[in-house]
């Protein structure tokens, strides 16, 4: 029930945000969700998180964002993970981009931990 609380439409995201989450669906990203974090006292307004199959398909995910935000001049403060492919962290200050193998994941659970964070709604298709 308090997960139904938290929820809400991308319809009120920032633009920026919103082409992200374009690029993440153009490359096929699974389970996508985005977390605010305004209130719950984070370092950052937005998580976008998403999963790829594998370390060719989480790459093409993170160059997806990465290409679709630079058109715009938009280029991400801090690139992590890009070399391993299991967690790659895009850091665009405003907002993280995170692209996950599944397993890895569920390990870190970021969900999870940032449990008190509105979770917003991504419709798929």
């Amino acid at each position: 029930m308090a997960k139904t609380d938290k929820r809400r439409s991308t319809a009120r995201l920032p633009p920026q945000i919103t082409r992200a989450l374009r690029a993440v669906e153009d490359k096929k990203a699974t389970d996508i969700v985005v977390l605010d974090l305004r209130k719950a006292a984070g370092f950052t307004d937005f998580f976008v998180i998403c999963a790829g199959s594998n370390p060719r398909q989480i790459r093409a995910i993170a160059d997806g964002v990465m290409a679709a935000l630079a058109d715009e001049g938009t280029k991400p403060a801090h690139v992590e993970g890009y070399d391993r492919s299991e967690w790659v962290l895009l850091d665009y200050f405003d907002f993280i981009v995170h692209v996950f193998a599944p397993e890895t994941r569920l390990f870190y659970g970021l969900e999870r931990l940032w449990g008190n964070a509105e979770r917003i709604e991504v419709p798929t298709g």
